[in-house]
């Protein structure tokens, strides 16, 4: 009877423990973030942690405007893991109440970054001494100076005594919501969007950047800038075009019910086409297709088709279509998204797929075709919301463009 009695406490005390361990609760309000970009480098974010109302766990990630919304989370004892939205990246680790600590990581693109969090209000970046110079303005950017790989860039900077906040456009993009600080003669900038883990440090004067861009572990460049308020990149629209010798652009890729889907079909015909070259892995591509889909939702009465061609870092077809569902399903996305490619992003092997393209300099990328089939115009990445002034440019430039093709 003696044995039983003591089998039963044990029993009872391994129960205790384990509802004990199950109650282990993060702490709701302010985290600080870093991600490890290098043995010396640390990528700082802002995020607050609430619930709720089903009481599960809610992760507000903040750059600058912008509010990036987790609400995935998986625990197993002191493990956690946290899944972004939209893309396939999640953080992976252990945690106790106000500290957790992993990696970023991202499977199909082979990387993963170190990863620890502190509960607590904290500044994104240590201000050590008040700024001595103010960048608001615009800046003529290199990156991968004095290489043959060379690109230019437009800063786009406001400044408010030491924080400082923009983004670089490229002729492809814009690198998000960039957010940090002016401390003496030194400008720290960093964003996690839950996909792009970006830190951009420099040396300033009134007139010159000369600094470092870390993307996650992988990616090093050094960059260059000089303020030039008349900088200019090129036309986004007259990068791309039909190779001589095409005059029709055309697809022909499966659907997620394996039906190969191309121009001919019902759907589009006397519509205005625009057809997406994207990736559900883009967030630049993630800002255009949230763009289209309150277009499309607020314009129902135009005869404007959309169909969205993936280019996907997945390994297997069964894990890119899971990809697109879940960009389709999270975002609302009404119109069809056809899987062009998986197991690489590679632009060489995307292009061989459309060969009638000059080249896919960029994800995002959108062909315009009118009722009649004749390709209008390609318009090369996408100037979104952190962009400023230029998102309000390119939504003028595509309503004038969708209505005079709509009108014909």
């Amino acid at each position: 009877m003696r044995i039983i009695k003591v089998a039963v406490l044990g029993v009872l005390i391994l129960f205790a423990s384990c509802k004990k361990e199950d109650k282990i609760k993060l702490m709701v309000g302010h985290w600080l973030g870093h991600m490890e970009v290098s043995e010396s480098q640390q990528l700082p974010f802002e995020f607050i942690v609430t619930l709720n109302e089903e009481g599960g766990y809610v992760m507000n990630i903040y750059n600058a405007e912008e509010v990036v919304t987790v609400d995935e989370f998986t625990f197993n004892g002191d493990s956690i893991d946290i899944r972004m939205p939209i893309f396939e990246g999640h953080i992976s680790g252990t945690y106790t109440a106000n500290e957790i600590k992993g990696e970023f990581i991202e499977e199909s693109k082979e990387r993963s970054v170190p990863f620890y969090a502190k509960y607590g209000k904290k500044d994104r970046f240590e201000t050590e001494k008040d700024a001595s110079v103010n960048l608001s303005g615009i800046w003529e950017t290199y990156f991968k100076v004095n290489t043959e790989d060379e690109y230019a860039a437009k800063g786009i900077f406001m400044q408010n005594e030491n924080k400082i906040k923009g983004t670089f456009r490229t002729k492809t993009g814009d690198y998000r919501y960039l957010d940090g600080v002016v401390t003496g003669d030194s400008m720290k900038l960093s964003a996690f969007d839950g996909s792009h883990v970006f830190l951009f440090l420099a040396k300033v004067t009134d007139s010159t950047l000369d600094g470092k861009f870390y993307s996650g572990k992988h990616t090093v460049q050094e960059f260059m800038g000089a303020r030039n308020e008349a900088f200019e990149l090129p036309d986004s629209n007259e990068l791309t075009y039909l190779r001589e010798g095409y005059d029709k652009f055309d697809f022909s890729f499966p659907n997620s019910e394996g039906e190969m889907v191309d121009l001919d079909d019902p759907m589009f015909d006397n519509k205005v086409v625009l057809v997406q070259i994207m990736g559900t892995w883009c967030t630049n591509c993630l800002d255009e297709t949230r763009f289209y889909v309150e277009f499309m939702k607020n314009n129902p009465e135009l005869d404007v088709q959309m169909v969205g061609l993936a280019f996907e870092y997945a390994k297997t077809e069964e894990k890119a279509f899971e990809g697109i569902k879940r960009l389709k399903e999270r975002e609302e996305v009404p119109y069809p998204i056809l899987l062009a490619q998986y197991g690489t992003s590679n632009k060489q092997k995307a292009n061989e797929k459309l060969p009638m393209l000059n080249h896919i300099l960029s994800y995002p990328t959108t062909i315009y075709i009118d009722k009649t089939g004749e390709v209008r115009k390609i318009h090369t990445g996408f100037n979104g919301p952190a962009t400023g002034d230029k998102f309000v440019e390119f939504k003028q430039e595509f309503n004038k463009t969708i209505e005079t093709l709509t009108a014909e």
